[in-house]
């Protein structure tokens, strides 16, 4: 029984067995196990050759595919920060990488206080690689999110409109053009940060490109993140105890910033799976942290579309809450006054 044949989708195959090939000599595996886990659209997949068990990630190809420049995963893994490249093929999407045991954070890590030091460290040193060659534009992906969610009138009524107008402030006082842009990883959600035990992981770095430093910072405190003193313990370790009154302004514009996306992105997955057209509910009543007690207790799930509809507007709801805040207010005159 070929188990390549038998699991891989069938425009998978060819690219799969040459990869196998090239990186092993053998053009099947001994063992294959669909992995789960975030939002990417890619296939991956834990394989075991020569008793051995790997990553096998089947992505959309690279554009252009001639191009010889090393991928954002490649300078990350020979920086120790994303597992060792094995193989890659940019013309095809086809990788294979070791694969990583992975253990809860909290084996070693008793309490948030006592990851996030490390965590902010891993971070800092994304930020350290040489600049990603790949480039993007924060506002530009944020408008263009924004654009596509009132053209589709997903939802509407006044929390919605509120939130839009709040970030209206945001878009005209925010520096989307600073120049102190760095290697970024863009999507550090804990789907993408693995524990071998000893160390920090960082997988999937389909949408890492430069970018703006304080991305991974809230994507990442947006998850870890949840009171002033776990903040100030996070910022100082990055910061390396050079923490300012800006940094802190920064840190939380785009912490709303990034629970936008993340909502729009919940937003267009639930387009994808409702029955037939039907309309959203939009009642807006959804706690961000009621929500992720549901989804850690697994009576909600991401997978469906009501965990993908509530999760969304639960971090709408989030941004509104923080947006409204006097905070708000004396972040946007940080960055008004650091522009004179």
């Amino acid at each position: 029984m070929n188990l390549i044949h038998n699991t891989l989708k069938p425009s998978q195959i060819t690219a799969a067995e040459n990869a196998l090939k090239n990186a092993f000599g053998v053009a099947d595996v001994e063992e294959i196990e669909i992995l789960a886990g975030g939002l990417s659209a890619s296939s991956v997949y834990k394989i075991k050759v020569n008793g051995c068990y790997y990553t096998l990630k089947s992505d959309t190809p690279s554009v252009p595919v001639n191009d010889l420049s090393a991928s954002c995963m490649e300078v990350a893994a020979l920086a120790g920060i994303a597992p060792p490249v094995i193989y890659l093929d940019k013309s095809s999407g086809i990788s294979i990488t070791a694969f990583i045991e992975q253990m809860p954070l909290s084996s070693v890590y008793g309490s948030a206080e006592a990851l996030l030091p490390q965590l902010a460290n891993t971070i800092r040193a994304i930020h350290s690689l040489p600049v990603f060659e790949k480039d993007g534009n924060l506002k530009n992906t944020v408008d263009g999110l924004l654009h596509q969610f009132k053209t589709a009138a997903t939802l509407t009524g006044p929390v919605i409109d509120e939130c839009l107008a709040l970030y209206n402030t945001i878009k005209e006082n925010y520096p989307w053009d600073d120049p102190g842009r760095v290697s970024s990883h863009n999507d550090l959600n804990p789907n993408n940060i693995i524990f071998d035990g000893q160390k920090i992981w960082v997988i999937d770095w389909d949408a890492a490109f430069k970018n703006d430093r304080y991305v991974d910072l809230a994507i990442a405190a947006n998850f870890y993140v949840s009171t002033d003193e776990q903040e100030h313990i996070f910022l100082s370790a990055y910061f390396e105890n050079d923490l300012t009154d800006y940094h802190k302004a920064r840190f939380f514009i785009m912490r709303q910033i990034c629970r936008l996306v993340y909502a729009m992105l919940m937003f267009q997955l639930a387009d994808k799976g409702r029955l037939n057209g039907t309309p959203h509910d939009n009642d807006m009543h959804a706690n961000l942290a009621d929500i992720k007690k549901r989804l850690g207790n697994g009576s909600l799930s991401l997978a469906t579309y009501d965990g993908q509809l509530l999760l969304g507007k639960a971090l709408w709801n989030e941004a509104l809450i923080n947006m409204r805040s006097a905070r708000f207010s004396a972040s946007i005159e940080h960055l008004v006054n650091q522009k004179l």
